[in-house]
């Protein structure tokens, strides 16, 4: 059974065309229709919690993956209601050490900065069904640290946010998809059930559960090109509107 397993970052009006990033907005609107298209097509979509039963074959239907990174406010405040409304769960990947403040990471790239989710936000994204995933302490390139500094970034920011919740948290996803097989398994030994990278492609029973491969939905994929990713993982890479 292949799964597609989206990718969004921000769920927003984008920026002004040729600005640095933009293809990882995704206007409110444009959302929406992506997923009622895929309600109406009979799919349900789930957070990567509730997705792996499929995913190992324990459970079948007709389900897609849905993620956002980096745990931005603009989804709690565009992309939840959408998603509750329709009974669709997510899984957002949060940055511990950055709630309440912004993608500082992207300041060097000339990426607009934009706020992240509180503590209460992400409780609330909780308790609504949704996943609270790792996305490290500061959002490092793991394959930039030393093996020590690596594995405090997996193994600590699941504890911090463990702490902030009260629940396990099992999802991790790799910053700027960088990893190799030794990251692969501090993620494991850290106590994670799952992880995403930015590899393209539709996840299989196959695949390693700790390199899931994805499909990033940009602010220009229509919604034709939007359904062949879903399908087929056909990537449209940072097209604009």
């Amino acid at each position: 059974m292949s799964i597609p397993i989206l990718t969004y970052h921000q769920i927003d009006a984008p920026p002004p065309r040729r600005s640095p990033g933009r293809g990882l907005w995704v206007p409110p609107a444009r959302f929406h229709r992506q997923m009622r298209l895929m309600h109406r097509l009979g799919y349900r979509g789930l957070c990567m919690r509730d997705l792996m039963p499929y995913l190992r074959g324990e459970r079948s239907g007709k389900v897609f993956g849905i993620t956002f990174d980096d745990g931005f406010r603009n989804v709690y405040e565009y992309a939840m209601p959408a998603l509750d409304a329709l009974g669709f769960t997510a899984t957002n990947y949060f940055v511990s050490r950055q709630m309440s403040g912004s993608n500082v990471w992207d300041r060097g790239l000339g990426i607009r900065p934009a706020a992240l989710m509180s503590v209460a936000e992400m409780r609330q994204w909780h308790q609504a069904g949704h996943e609270v995933g790792s996305h490290t302490l500061d959002h490092v390139d793991l394959r930039r640290m030393t093996p020590g500094e690596a594995r405090r970034q997996i193994g600590t920011s699941k504890e911090e946010l463990e702490q902030l919740l009260g629940v396990p948290v099992t999802a991790f996803c790799y910053p700027y998809g960088s990893q190799d097989a030794s990251h692969r398994l501090m993620v494991r030994d850290a106590g994670y059930a799952n992880a995403t990278i930015t590899a393209r492609g539709l996840a299989r029973a196959s695949d390693d559960p700790f390199g899931l491969p994805r499909i990033s939905v940009y602010c220009g994929t229509g919604m034709l090109g939007f359904l062949r990713k879903c399908l087929t993982a056909h990537e449209d890479r940072w097209r604009e509107a």
